[in-house]
């Protein structure tokens, strides 16, 4: 459970994941790969991901800005192919790991879901997309608005840390990103928004 701890204002207080409410957007229609832009309470810039398509192995880094120049934190999954991905998610600077998750792949079938590890291989928690992810993936979207939002929670002990919830708007993915404050390490909670996102490119093709 240490592994997930709230890390203090002590080492966090003037970082990127020094606050408890973010605003993830990216525009729908891209070719060959999606930028993800997170921006903090106030609307600024804070952190950026760029996604690969056709990319065959699940690692990438969340950067300080479009620039790619400095990142903060790495997730690698352990897995080249398969269906129950384990990812690791790595402080950029310091390479110490803060969390993983394990996607449990033939329930992602019908909506996305994950376990979350404790450094031993232990389950404490869990990633999850609400029940409406069966739905979501029959019905199209109009124009790139979403027809039914999308919704993911995170927990760690039976307890919600995180909550991920998506905004209906045109052309332009937007989610907002919840955290408990003192309760997960957000650097590990943010990772686990962006790739509960990234999984979403799945079920898109990549022309759109």
């Amino acid at each position: 459970m240490s592994q997930l701890a709230h890390v203090g204002a002590g080492g966090m207080a003037a970082s990127p994941f020094a606050h408890d409410r973010y605003t993830i957007k990216r525009n729908y229609w891209t070719l060959f790969g999606r930028d993800f832009q997170v921006s903090d309470p106030n609307g600024t810039p804070c952190m950026h991901v760029r996604h690969k398509l056709f990319t065959l192995r699940g690692e990438w880094n969340i950067f300080t800005d479009s620039s790619q120049r400095a990142a903060l934190v790495r997730l690698k999954a352990r897995e080249a192919i398969g269906l129950n991905f384990t990812t690791d998610v790595f402080d950029a600077q310091t390479g110490a790991c803060v969390g993983t998750v394990r996607l449990k792949g033939l329930k992602s079938i019908v909506r996305d879901a994950w376990e979350v590890l404790d450094a031993g291989g232990n389950v404490i928690g869990a990633l999850a997309e609400d029940s409406n992810g069966l739905l979501r993936r029959l019905l199209p979207t109009f124009f790139g608005m979403p027809l039914i939002l999308g919704h993911w929670i995170l927990t760690v002990g039976g307890t919600p840390v995180m909550e991920v919830t998506e905004a209906r708007t045109f052309f332009v993915k937007t989610f907002v990103v919840t955290i408990a404050p003192g309760a997960v390490d957000r650097r590990f909670a943010i990772g686990c928004a962006l790739l509960a996102l990234m999984r979403e490119l799945i079920r898109e093709s990549p022309d759109t």
